[in-house]
């Protein structure tokens, strides 16, 4: 075990002078939630915008599923996408298991009830100030969608850097799929719950600064993409 205030020092070390194995671990984890995120918000957006505006069979039941997906604990997505993914699995031809690829499919499972349940808030409340507006202009469904997704476009990035933290501060799933496999599939989360295990804490503890430093911009971007939406809509 080493000692706090030299693995502190080390932490900072590994941070100024760019680390490789650090910086390798920074990237992957950059590369897998931005790809994660991208893709939920292909899927989110479009799914949270028919859900506030479409008027189908079942969509009140879709709306609960997805709600209730927000609260997905990411070990069972883990544990689905393991055994789709696995030799046994439907999947397995495709040899995903243990790549970033698979945890891409993980994260992006995550995230995608996150930006679609948002996106339907946001676009709901969008829709019922405008909707009397766009009935007179006779748009179609899909036209309609559109437009208010485009409108909302500042408030929805709200939705994304939401799906953004969720996807930085993911473990569990990533480390089923993953294998945290070193040069591979470690990512930052996997690596420090590792480290810290080890009692190896200057990595650790310079991973967990990062991602510290993350999620404070997130947080900060959140407020900043808040404070133009309300501009937007007082201008």
């Amino acid at each position: 075990m080493q000692d706090f205030g030299a693995a502190f020092a080390e932490a900072f070390r590994l941070i100024v002078s760019g680390d490789a194995a650090l910086m390798e671990i920074v990237l992957l984890s950059l590369r897998v939630t931005f790809t994660a995120v991208f893709f939920a918000c292909l899927i989110g957006l479009p799914l949270g915008a028919a859900l506030a505006v479409g008027r189908f069979p079942g969509r009140g039941a879709i709306t609960v599923f997805v709600n209730a997906l927000m609260g997905l604990p990411p070990v069972v997505v883990g544990l689905v996408v393991y055994m789709m993914l696995s030799a046994a699995g439907p999947l397995g031809v495709l040899q995903l298991l243990y790549t970033p690829t698979a945890m891409v499919i993980a994260q992006t499972i995550l995230v995608t009830p996150i930006v679609a349940a948002l996106t339907r808030q946001v676009v709901a409340d969008l829709n019922a100030e405008y909707d009397e507006y766009l009935r007179s202009l006779y748009l179609p469904r899909g036209r309609m969608m559109a437009t208010l997704l485009w409108d909302a476009r500042h408030s929805l990035l709200t939705a994304a850097l939401a799906g953004l933290g969720r996807a930085f501060a993911e473990v569990g799933a990533v480390m089923i799929v993953g294998g945290n496999i070193n040069h591979v599939t470690r990512v930052m989360t996997t690596a420090i719950a590792l480290e810290t295990s080890r009692g190896e804490l200057a990595l650790a503890l310079g991973l967990g600064i990062i991602l510290v430093v993350m999620s404070v911009t997130i947080n900060a971007a959140l407020m900043s993409v808040r404070h133009t939406a309300e501009r937007h809509v007082h201008a």
